[in-house]
Parts: structure tokens; C-alpha cells; sequence
């Protein structure tokens, strides 16, 4: 496996290593000794699966009292995957990650506690799966619009489907520093 630095401070881009013929492949998502090689040396307590059609657009979504890591992986489909550093005290706050996730390239993303995190799907059938290092606690989600102007994020599409909760987060830098991530 293969694993890079990105924008963000202790976010990373990983390519898999994949084992195929003609019968099909095998790979290994996961390995807890091999991430720690790489400083990603975390307790995964929680699975997600999210399936979506396409143009859907989730997020900015992060966690207050609770902030969680995302190890990210697309199963089927295509999605456009988009990390914000939260983190107050970070060198890289409010600098952003972004990159096209699909079946096709076996890439995950690692996006450590206190990034928030969305995704736009890019085809017409999409399945997310992400390990995360706290447990989701509804009560304390919350997020930053997915176009703030400020962050910069430039999209791939242009009128996404997007739930009313998600279109109406506020713009980071109306962000109370109390409601960032704690860490």
C-alpha cells in the first residue's frame, strides 16, 4: 500500500494494494499494524455504509464534543471526497483536501478527528463505506456550508441534491470557536 500526505495535517490518501486475474481481485481494506505504520494508529469503534444516487451532495458534516476520523473507501461508483481541518489550533485550519474516490481506483481516504467531511456522488450509483474512530451522536453534528465562498472547494457539479439541514450549515467564519471540534 501507498500512503501520501495531503493539504490537511495528518490526512492522507492511500492506494490500495490490489491482487487480481482474471477471476477478480482481492484486497485488503484494512490492516490495524500496517496504518500504524503510517501514524494512522487509531481504535475504529464504528462501520458506515451510504449509498447514494448521483449528484447527491453530503455534507460539510463534523462533530462537536465528539469529533471523528474517517477512514473512507467507495465500493460502487464515484464520489468527489471533501475534508475541512476544524481543528482551531492546527497550522492547516480551514484548508481543505479533495479528491475523486471510485471503485475502479481502490484509493481510501483518511481524514483524522476534527476534519469535517462531505462528498458529492459522480455516478448514478454510489456505495461509501467508513470506518470511524468515535461513535455518531446525532445531538452533536453539526457543519459548514458545503459552498462557503471562504474555503474555496471548487465542486464538480453545479446544482447538486442537497437535504434542507445540510444547505443551511453556516459559513466557517460564522462559526462560533466554541462550536469547532473539540480535540
Amino acid at each position: 500500500m501507498q500512503v501520501r500526505k495531503t493539504e490537511i495535517d495528518g490526512a492522507f490518501l492511500i492506494d490500495l494494494d490490489v491482487h487480481g486475474d482474471e477471476r477478480g481481485f482481492l484486497l485488503e481494506s484494512y490492516q490495524k499494524s500496517h496504518y500504524a505504520d503510517y501514524g494512522i494508529d487509531y481504535d475504529f469503534v464504528q462501520d458506515n455504509h451510504s449509498w447514494s444516487v448521483g449528484g447527491v451532495l453530503r455534507g460539510l458534516h463534523y462533530q462537536v464534543q465528539h469529533p471523528i476520523g474517517h477512514l473512507i473507501y467507495v465500493v460502487r461508483g464515484s464520489v468527489f471526497d471533501v475534508g475541512v481541518d476544524l481543528r482551531a489550533n492546527s497550522r492547516t485550519f480551514g484548508k481543505h483536501v479533495t479528491c475523486t474516490l471510485s471503485a475502479a481506483k481502490k484509493q481510501q481516504l483518511f481524514l483524522p478527528a476534527g476534519i469535517a467531511h462531505g462528498f458529492c456522488t459522480l455516478a448514478e450509483e454510489n456505495e461509501i463505506l467508513y470506518k470511524c474512530t468515535e461513535y455518531y451522536y446525532p445531538d452533536d453534528e453539526a457543519g459548514v456550508i458545503w459552498n462557503d465562498a471562504d474555503i474555496g472547494i471548487e465542486w464538480p457539479i453545479k446544482d447538486p441534491v442537497i437535504n434542507k439541514r445540510d444547505a443551511s450549515f453556516p459559513t466557517l467564519k460564522n462559526i462560533a470557536k466554541s462550536h469547532l471540534p473539540r480535540i
